[in-house]
């Protein structure tokens, strides 16, 4: 299994100006353990809808590379959001699903990929051709080497641990306003 912060580390690490949307929770703690940036863009209590959000994004700045990192269960939650990136096609959008088999967010109950759902299988059922299941640190250092030239839509699967690790944030990462407001003057739009 990969350490997902260390997998998480390794994807941020050469971001340049990358776009990142986070999933609910720990994805979002991942991301910002790395560091906080004007252009992460997290999701705190939007479960299921930050594959809807990297969509919209990447649509919306189709010059711009986009990455969402979200949970499976995040992503179950929002499977349907699979079917429309897969007809949308947008070609600067990867989509990093962190998969614990776990639903982290309300007490580390199992979820569905512990018990056999395959989510990059969903994600090639959708449209999307370049979906992967990482197993080991060496995939994450290829994923991570390919995904700034990858032609998408592309979906990685990590089969991480399930380590619990520090859910530490500042006050300023919670705040939805502010995040919003520092996004968008990050990708040179009006803040109101």
């Amino acid at each position: 299994m990969i350490d997902r912060r260390k997998a998480v580390a390794r994807l941020m690490r050469d971001r340049g100006d990358l776009l990142v949307v986070t999933g609910l929770g720990g994805t979002t703690y991942d991301v910002s353990s790395c560091g906080d940036h004007d252009l992460n863009y997290y999701l705190w209590g939007a479960m299921g809808g930050a594959v809807s959000m990297g969509l919209g994004l990447a649509l919306a700045q189709p010059k711009r590379r986009v990455m969402v990192i979200t949970g499976d269960g995040e992503a179950m939650m929002g499977i349907g959001s699979l079917a429309t990136v897969g007809r949308a096609a947008p070609a600067n959008l990867a989509i990093v699903v962190v998969d614990n088999g776990l639903y982290g967010e309300t007490g580390a109950q199992e979820g569905h990929s512990a018990h056999g759902t395959d989510i990059a299988a969903i994600a090639r059922a959708c449209g999307i051709a370049d979906a992967q299941t990482v197993l080991d640190e060496n995939s994450v250092e290829t994923l991570a080497n390919r995904l700034p030239d990858a032609k998408g839509p592309v979906v990685a699967v990590l089969k991480v641990d399930r380590a619990n690790h520090p859910r530490e944030v500042t006050n300023s990462i919670r705040d939805a306003a502010y995040l919003r407001g520092r996004f968008r003057k990050a990708l040179g739009l009006r803040v109101e």
